[in-house]
């Protein structure tokens, strides 16, 4: 599966989605971009955008989406947090 990091995600958390392509909107020069348009851009080859935008899920119709959007419920947007949600990502 080809996974996208959203800005709101730190990139460390990458490599433990064991098995899976993953980059990060950083990375693809993506960041500013807003949750419609980036979401616009990562349809054409991506299929999962972890987020830990809560309100993304108001904002947006993601059943209008062929990515899929994972919200990353953690205490906060730490790495240390983050880690513990991958398990659930997976």
């Amino acid at each position: 599966m080809r996974i996208l990091l959203d800005e709101s995600v730190p990139e460390r958390p990458g490599p433990l989605l064991v098995g899976h392509s993953c980059e990060s909107v950083r990375r693809r020069g993506w960041k500013g971009l807003e949750n419609g348009r980036l979401l616009a851009a990562a349809a054409s080859d991506l299929n999962v955008l972890p987020t830990a935008d809560k309100s993304m899920a108001y904002q947006q119709n993601l059943a209008t989406w062929p990515v899929s959007i994972v919200i990353m419920l953690a205490h906060v947007n730490r790495v240390e947090d983050l880690r513990k949600v991958v398990p659930a990502v997976l």
